[in-house]
This record gives structure tokens, sequence and C-alpha cells, in this order.
């Protein structure tokens, strides 16, 4: 802790000289080493305390300045050591202030009053009117968001979870601010009641008031140019630039916002990005992303999603206001100029393109198509398995997670098969195969509540539904038994039993967090008894049951084997597993001949339309192949597709031939 003293007599006559002023110069004290002579044009008044100033600051162009105090006026103010603050144009009050951070061409930094610096403020979610408010905090999870945004049907728990936010804001209610070291703070205006963590950037900014940015060394935070945000939390390593405005909102870490998006009453949580567009009561789950201008997310949860230009959604019938909510599961994407009624519920992975306004609920058809042809909703089920889009988004989320904060607040799973896709799947299943019963199997089209499906995507959809339960079922059973040698079908059951009992039953996405439905249940059936009564131990249970989930899925897997292929896994053979790993290996190869041919169509004739635009069809393919940067046959993830084929089908072949000998 720096040991401060106060000023000498002469030290008190230079400043002095030096155009600086005081209400009472007995009410600052300086640091040891304190250099009056780097301090110049400076107002005090209150209780000021100065660190030393031996550093000097190299500014963009070679432009070097000197730490000290240069034509600010500071009022209930700790300056650290090393810090370089001038041209305050009114002052900064009732701030401590870190070492070595740069404050330059500011209007006015206060604290006013007691504040709690965002923390507490209620978010209304998805209900513009209310009655599914988050009340944010700096370490605000997905999953804790998610539980207090849909779990109003526990209104003990929603107390709970309110209490303990309510515990940790009044552990950070404070009448002075905080700036932390090392921050830049230049050309901004007007900045009341706000904490600002260590490294962070304002430059520019327009306005902020009331609330919370943690940055920090390894996650640094930056607010830009025309940037105005009222009553907020931003998280680190996050960036918001170029004339955002925000309002009541949560965003969180590693997001960007940026070209003047507007947001009010929302949640972004990790690697969400948003530019150009706006939001409103939006629940935006990890990697919700849009982009264009004329775009409106209004009144819905995402996650792991992709706006196209245009989308739009509509949550007010002009009856009793704004009430109507919308959930687009996780991977769900729209095309441009689509439109959906809320309420409606879209089945994860699937595209929506086109104007729907018949409340579709596609929750239990996962990777479709839903697309309107002459007002009518057409939905073409499991569609999406086959899309190179979509397994080039799962490949790309993990690679695109830019958090660098070791500390991460949400739980996220990128898996793409997993319980919770497989279980929609078997209910999809079961449901085209009903209506292909009750409706005939010569139809040609059959009705899904205000919507068509052919024929034809009615069998595909159960052929790719089918594909893909036996590609995760065959890759679940082959991890069980990778690398192990067995000489008896005993020792192969042994192996299969799952190592706990948890992991039965439904399960659920929990905004990028997949789990069990019991585990998350048992967690806040203990938030509602008072056993986890604080906001760590709280995410600290939600890390746990994430980090769990191999053995959860495992166990869940287990006990589909019976239902799903006949064979009890209590009395299974080796043969029973080569059954299964045949099944599998024609399902894997299959999915991906299905996604090889559709990466194909991004290099047909039809593709190259506006490639060589002044010569002949040998200049459009050189044209086409310069652009693309190579032809099909070498395109890094075709190659990566093909490769794939043969690791899995090695894969099979290996576990096949060690069960042979039994």
């Amino acid at each position: 802790m720096e040991n401060y003293r106060p000023l000498t007599s002469s030290e008190i006559e230079l400043l002095k000289s030096r155009m600086c002023t005081a209400a009472d110069w007995s009410q600052i004290e300086v640091a040891e080493d304190f250099r009056p002579e780097y301090v110049y044009y400076t107002r005090f008044s209150g209780k000021v305390r100065i660190g030393v100033f031996n550093k000097e600051f190299s500014l963009a162009g070679g432009m070097k300045k000197h730490s000290g105090l240069y034509h600010t006026t500071l009022h209930n103010v700790t300056v650290g050591n090393d810090c370089c603050i001038e041209n305050v144009k009114n002052y900064i009050a009732n701030y401590d202030i870190g070492n070595d951070t740069f404050i330059e061409n500011v209007d006015i930094i206060l604290t006013d009053g007691e504040s709690s610096f965002g923390n507490g403020v209620e978010v209304s979610v998805l209900n513009e009117t209310g009655g599914r408010e988050v009340m944010i905090y700096d370490s605000l999870s997905a999953q804790q968001a998610y539980v207090m945004a849909l779990y109003r049907h526990r209104p003990a728990l929603i107390s709970a979870m309110k209490e303990m936010i309510g515990n940790y804001v009044g552990t950070v209610s404070s009448c002075i601010g905080t700036i932390g070291s090392n921050v830049v703070i230049a050309d901004a205006g007007y900045i009341k009641n706000v904490k600002i963590g260590d490294c962070c950037k304002i430059e520019g900014t327009a306005r902020l008031k009331n609330g919370s940015i943690n940055s920090n060394a390894a996650a640094p935070v930056h607010i830009g140019v025309g940037v105005i945000g009222d009553d907020f939390i931003v998280s680190s390593g996050s960036s918001i630039e170029d004339g955002v405005t925000f309002s009541r909102c949560f965003i969180g870490q590693a997001c960007h916002l940026g070209h003047t998006y507007s947001a009010t009453d929302s949640l972004f949580f990790s690697n969400c990005q948003g530019e150009n567009g706006e939001a409103c009561a939006v629940f935006a789950g990890p990697f919700t992303v849009t982009h264009h201008k004329s775009t409106l997310l209004i009144a819905g949860m995402f996650s792991f999603m992709n706006a196209g230009s245009g989308s739009n959604q509509s949550n007010h019938m002009y009856k009793l206001g704004p009430i109507h909510q919308g959930i687009m599961e996780r991977g769900a994407k729209t095309s441009s100029d689509s439109y959906l009624l809320w309420p409606a519920k879209v089945g994860a992975f699937s595209l929506v393109m086109g104007r729907h306004v018949s409340h579709q609920d596609t929750s239990n058809l996962p990777f479709s198509y839903l697309i309107e042809n002459q007002n009518t909703s057409y939905i073409f089920p499991g569609v999406n398995l086959k899309s190179v889009g979509t397994i080039r988004d799962a490949q790309k989320w993990p690679r695109r997670d830019r958090r660098t904060d070791p500390d991460r607040l949400d739980c996220i799973n990128y898996n793409l098969l997993s319980p919770y896709t497989i279980q929609k799947m078997l209910n999809g299943r079961e449901i085209l195969n009903e209506m292909k019963r009750v409706s005939g199997e010569i139809s040609d089209t059959y009705s899904f509540q205000s919507a068509k499906i052919k024929n034809s995507s009615l069998k595909n959809g159960i052929r790719y539904y089918e594909m893909a339960i036996n590609k995760f079922l065959g890759n679940s059973i082959i991890k069980r038994l990778e690398n192990l040698r067995f000489d008896s079908d005993d020792r192969i059951r042994e192996r299969l039993r799952p190592d706990c009992g948890a992991g039965e039953g439904q399960w659920v996405d929990v905004s990028g967090m997949i789990a069990p439905k019991s585990e998350v249940e048992a967690l806040l059936d203990d938030v509602e008894s008072g056993k986890v009564a604080d906001v760590r131990s709280l995410h600290q249970r939600f890390v746990s049951i994430h980090s769990d989930y191999y053995n959860y899925e495992w166990t869940w897997a287990y006990n589909l084997i019976k239902p799903f292929y006949g064979t009890d896994p209590e009395m299974i053979t080796a043969e029973d597993v080569i059954r299964i790993v045949e099944q599998w290996k024609d399902s894997v190869v299959g999915l991906d001949r299905l996604v090889y041919e559709d990466a194909r169509k991004e290099f047909s004739l039809g593709s190259m339309t506006g490639f060589g635009a002044d010569g002949d069809s040998e200049q459009k393919n050189r044209d086409f192949m310069e652009v693309r940067g190579c032809q099909f046959d070498s395109n890094p993830f075709v190659l990566e597709t093909l490769n794939h084929i043969k690791v899995k089908t090695a894969l099979g072949d290996e576990l096949i031939g060690r069960l042979r000998d039994i």
C-alpha cells in the first residue's frame, strides 16, 4: 500500500507558482518521491492523493509526454503512480485511479453519490413489457441469465437468484469509482458512475453512464468513437466502436459491437457480434452474429446464430402490446429478408428463408430448412445435416472463440451431435413416421402444424436423422472402446457400462451449455433450498456440470443402444458391436459424401457467373480459380472431408479387427 505524506511548504509554494490552487492544501497528500514540477494549472478540492511522476508515455506518431497533472481539476481523487492527466475540461471527482494511466482531453469523469456501477440493473429481455427481467452483474453467465429469464415457473428460484445478485451488488456499491492501471481515456465526453478496469482504452467516446467495464491485462476492452452507453456491464475482451448506442445491456466476453449498432434491454454473451443493425429485448447467446444495417433482432433468444440482411421479427400484434417472444435454437440461421412472426420456435441448426406468419414450432425437426413459398411454409427435415455450411460452422466456432480471460464466464459446448440434438432427431423421426402412417406413403404433401412437408422431403428427413443417430451412437461406442483389447464379451460389456448414473432422460441447451435436465434441476433445487447461496458457488456448479459432459453423454448413449438397435447392452457381444460399427461407417461416409457433393455446388458453372467478365470460358475458369485460391479437388475443406472419410473408415476397421479375434 502506498505511503502518503502531506505537502511541504516549499512544494505548496512551487505548485502555486505553477498556477495550481487548492480549497485546502492540508487535504492533499503525496507519495514520498512526489515531484511538483510535473503538476501545472491544476485545481484541487476535497481529499486528494497523488503518486510519483517518473514515467514518460510514448504516443502514436512518435510523440512523448511525461506523466503528471496538466490543466485539470481533481476533487476527492487518488492518482496512482506514473499517471498523466491532461486537459480535463470540467473535472474528475470521487475516483481512485491506478498506476500508469493516461487521461487526456476529456469533459468530465465523476461518481455522483453511491453507485453500483451498472450492477443490479434489470434488463427486460424477450418480453418488452416485463416479466422476464434479468438482473445483470459483473460475472453474469449465459447459463445464469437463461435460468433467470426462462424459469419464471419457479418463483422461489428467481427470488433466490435475485437475492444472491443483490448481495453481490452490495459488495461493489460505493461513492468512489475506480479507474484501473494502464488505462487510456482520450478525447472522451461525459463519464459518470462508471467503473473502469485495467488496460481499458476509451477513445473518442461520447457518453458512458452507470456501468462497469471489466477490462483486464489478459483481455483488454476498447470503447471507441461516438459510443453512448447507459446502465450496462461490459465484460473482458470486448470492443464497442463507431457510434454504437446501448442502454440496459450486458455485453459478454470477447463481444464486438460496431458500425452504429444500437441495442436496448439486451444481453450479449461470449463472442457475439453486432454491426449496423438493431437489437431490442434480445437474449443473444454465445456466437450470435448480425452484420447488416437492415436487420432487426427483437424479443428473441438465439445462440450460434447468423442473421441475414433484412432479417426481422414481430412481437407486437397491436392488441396487448409487445408481449410475444420467440426462440431460435442453437445454430439456426436466417437468410436475407426473412421474417418470423412471434411467438415461434425454430429447431436447432435450421435455416429460415422467406416470411413465416403461422407461429411455427419446429424444435423437434432440427437441421431443417423452413422455406416460404406463396405464403405457405414448407419444412425440409434434416436437410442441413448434409450442408457444407453446417459442418463449416461447427468447425469454425471453436476457432473463433476470442476469449483470452482465464476466468471464462460462459460454459460453451460446441458439439454438433449431442444428446440434445439427437433426442430431437429421435422425436423428429417418430413424428415423420407417424405422419407417413396416418396419411399414407403416397401422399404428395403432409401437414405439420400449419406447414407442409413434401413426400420426398419426409422420406429424406427420416433417412438423414437415422444416419446422424447412427453416427452419434457409433462415435460414442468407438470412443468408449478406444485403444483397448478384449478377450471376451464380458470384458466389452464391463467397459461399456457407464461410470455414473446421471445423464438419462431429457437434455437441455442452457444457452450454450448442453446438459442433462436432471442435473440442471438438481442445481436449481439447491439454489432454492439455500445450499447454493452466492453467485460464485452458482457459477462453479454450472462449470462442474459442463466439465462432466462426456460422462453424462455416455450414460445417455448407453441407454439408447437397446431402443435404437434392439440390442441390450448388458447382453451385447463383439458381433453386435461389429454390426453397429458397420452401420456407423455407412452413415459417416454417407453423410460426408453428401457434404462433399454440397461443396461441389460452390464450384459449379453457375457459381462462376460474374467471373472472367470480359473473357472466354477459359479465362472465367482461371479468374474463378485465382479468386477462390484453388480448384475443387484442392480446396482445404474438400480435402479435409475426404480425409475424414479415410480416417473414420480406418478407425472403424481397426476396432472391428480387434473384436474379430474374440
